[in-house]
């Protein structure tokens, strides 16, 4: 949640705002943050009773590793009896399941850490999930639907974030030699063959090239990076702060983190920013 929506919402209402974190898997509860104890804002609170609740390391294959140090980032996974048995199509368990020490261990998909008081925080997410106001979206929904058009080569969907719904969908298209198409067309063919309307792409954008990683296959990291630094100069605009760097990077305790420095109008900036979900830290810059 934005940290400025943590603030406006508890001003305008006096109600104070207790993170926590489940899914539906997991009886849609699996720990929170205890209402006695200092905010920690962007925590997701301690693990509740007879949940139990780790950062894992995996390897390439989701296999065990080993348990994440502290305040190391891994794979956040549960057990206990609330976690479910199963989904009822067997083809939707595969890989959902990881096996340490013995026990059954549900993977969640997403990427967390827990520090040395036994809280955790969410660091972003292993699986490629696009969330819009709560409704989760798989990329390949919109991917195939561009991917039938004939001019398209390749596409690639990830979240751009969004400070009303949090992410919004928009994909990313390279397209077959000597095809011609307007972005406008691509978006029109994905409304018609997306059956989702939230999945619908807020933007389509035509591109002569995709990341690739160094075997060829699709780098969408890369690509939620440009959306979160275009997002942050669009917004620098609006409040009229001059840019001197924008870095988006890694950061190894919050995940993905954009790091700016502005020249002007910097604690406007900061403001704007905090509305987003994606972390962020702003700084003026100095000569």
């Amino acid at each position: 949640m934005p940290v400025q929506l943590f603030h406006d919402f508890e001003r305008a209402t006096g109600v104070r705002i207790l993170e926590g974190y489940g899914l539906t898997e997991g009886a849609c509860a699996s720990s929170l943050t205890p209402y006695d104890a200092p905010p920690r804002i962007g925590s997701i609170g301690l693990r509740f009773p007879y949940q139990d609740m780790r950062a894992l390391i995996l390897d390439a294959d989701n296999a065990y590793v080993r348990d994440a140090e502290t305040d190391e980032i891994g794979v956040i996974a549960i057990r206990g009896p609330n976690v479910f048995a199963g989904y009822l199509d067997p083809a939707h368990n595969t890989g959902i399941w990881i096996e340490r020490h013995g026990e059954r261990w549900l993977n969640t998909g997403d990427l967390g850490r827990q520090d040395a008081d036994g809280y955790f925080w969410l660091t972003g997410r292993r699986k490629e999930l696009i969330i819009r106001g709560g409704h989760n979206i798989d990329p390949k929904i919109i991917e195939d639907a561009l991917q039938k058009h004939p001019a398209v080569g390749l596409v690639a969907a990830v979240g751009s974030p969004d400070s009303y719904a949090g992410e919004l969908p928009v994909a990313y298209v390279q397209l077959k030699p000597d095809a011609v198409v307007t972005e406008a067309e691509l978006i029109a063919h994905a409304a018609r063959t997306i059956p989702e309307k939230a999945a619908v792409p807020k933007r389509v954008k035509i591109s002569s090239s995709l990341p690739t990683t160094a075997v060829g296959k699709l780098f969408k990291p890369a690509l939620v990076e440009r959306e979160i630094e275009e997002t942050i100069r669009a917004e620098a605009k609006k409040v009229g702060a001059e840019l001197a760097s924008v870095r988006v990077e890694r950061d190894p305790h919050r995940g993905l983190c954009a790091v700016v420095a502005a020249a002007a109008a910097a604690d406007a900036l900061r403001q704007a920013l905090d509305r987003y979900a994606f972390k962020s830290e702003v700084s003026a810059a100095h000569d």
